[in-house]
């Protein structure tokens, strides 16, 4: 049974017991973060407090017209999502550890994972986890277990947020990751199967990728599983309804980042994690799983299988110990899907993609903006140069209504005048006339 501390005394106990004193946990960081003095203000009332408050949210833009993409999207949310996802009996619900109270949520969370199974055309999904990045370092760290190798490829054509965030995580694992350098926005075969040997534990690619470029790793696929590797592909869930699946592919694990699927884009979160997988791999998957099954009068019930809260019981052994369920945001995407249906997903995506190829066809006829890749397949997402620091292109369409695009200077070098521009179903012709003559205006 685990020390536990829980007063002063006990903590103090603790530190003595393994030599450390209180600073000593927080020697890693540098000194120069550390606030020494915080200056806080008195106390407000309530009313002060609301007053305070609104008068900071003010000075937000909060009426500008969205084209920022880079993994999060601006998509119509049907009213009844956010009305039935409110409701208190999920709203409050906790973890479902115990079925014979917890049928409607583990009911939800079973018909989530059999719509991420069929948007993947793979056999078994999880109930989620933290986020899309999470996701992705956890289907590494999957394959590691699966192949009992060491050895991690991935295409800097992946979502730059989501390589930081595995450097971070792998920074004490005894991991080689060796990232390559995309080949015209897509993912670079020449470098990966340079790299990719028999000690490969896993190649990750992304479609579409940071780029919004498009692509079928189907070759890559076989060539990776020749060499007993498993192929991961981080996805968008909103192009399945009209790219081809990541199980189609060859793809063993898939992931990507939820929010597209009836979540608000909220600030930065609360967002969800998918990730999907061949049944062969289930084992070795990180998470809940929740699974149907019968009591003893033949009675249909849902309950969470092969998996327990096992990072408080198997501590180092088990196989996640970030691997936080997002049900209410899980269902949530369920109540999306379940209002759009097929038809409804694969008509918001083809309106993405129609948008997207009239926006590239408008904005790249402005004198000096030009496509940044040859290649004109991507889906909703697409990178333009223009004749001057893009960072600043964006500033001052800010000040105009207009959040442009991502510049794409702060995670590739060479790529100043880059824009990543998204433009989702959302965005109608008028605004992205709009957005092309204040372009061209500034230009």
């Amino acid at each position: 049974m685990p020390f536990i501390a829980n007063t002063d005394s006990q903590r103090k106990q603790m530190l003595d017991e393994i030599k450390m004193r209180p600073e000593d946990l927080f020697g890693e960081i540098p000194q120069e973060l550390f606030c020494k003095d915080l200056k806080l203000p008195e106390g407000l009332s309530e009313q002060e407090v609301r007053t305070r408050l609104a008068e900071l949210a003010g000075k937000n833009y909060i009426n500008l017209t969205l084209f920022l993409g880079g993994g999060f999207y601006d998509h119509f949310i049907p009213a009844a999502v956010p009305a039935l996802a409110g409701r208190a009996e999920f709203y409050t619900a906790y973890t479902p550890y115990q079925p014979e109270v917890s049928q409607g949520t583990l009911q939800a969370i079973y018909e989530y994972q059999s719509m991420i199974c069929r948007l993947t055309d793979l056999e078994v999904s999880n109930a989620s986890i933290y986020d899309g990045g999470t996701a992705l370092y956890e289907a590494m760290m999957m394959a590691l277990r699966a192949t009992g190798r060491n050895k991690v490829i991935i295409d800097d054509s992946v979502n730059p947020i989501y390589r930081v965030m595995i450097h971070s995580y792998t920074r004490n694992l005894h991991i080689e990751l060796i990232e390559t350098t995309n080949d015209s926005g897509l993912a670079n075969r020449s470098q990966i199967l340079k790299a990719l040997d028999d000690k490969t534990a896993a190649v990750m690619v992304q479609n579409p990728n940071f780029f919004g470029c498009i692509d079928d790793f189907t070759d890559l696929a076989e060539a990776v599983h020749a060499k007993g590797a498993l192929l991961i592909s981080s996805c968008y869930p909103i192009s399945l309804g009209i790219l081809k699946a990541p199980g189609a592919m060859g793809v063993d694990i898939a992931t990507g980042e939820g929010q597209s699927l009836g979540l608000p884009m909220s600030f930065g979160g609360p967002y969800l994690g998918f990730m999907a997988t061949k049944k062969q791999y289930s084992r070795a998957m990180p998470g809940r799983i929740v699974g149907r099954s019968q009591d003893a009068q033949g009675r249909q019930g849902f309950v969470l299988t092969l998996q327990a809260r096992e990072q408080h019981i198997r501590r180092e052994k088990a196989t996640s110990n970030i691997c936080s369920n997002e049900a209410l945001c899980a269902m949530t995407a369920l109540i999306y899907l379940s209002l759009l249906g097929k038809d409804g997903l694969r008509t918001t995506a083809q309106l993405c993609a129609d948008k997207a190829s009239y926006a590239y066809e408008r904005l790249t006829k402005i004198p000096g903006v030009k496509a940044h890749f040859p290649a004109k397949w991507f889906f909703n997402e697409m990178v333009l140069d223009v004749p001057m620091d893009a960072a600043e292109v964006v500033a001052k369409l800010i000040e105009k209504g207009y959040a442009a695009g991502f510049p794409l200077s702060r995670y590739y070098k060479g790529m100043e005048n880059s824009l990543l521009i998204a433009v989702t179903e959302k965005r109608t012709k008028q605004e992205i006339g709009m957005l092309a003559e204040e372009l061209e205006a500034i230009l």
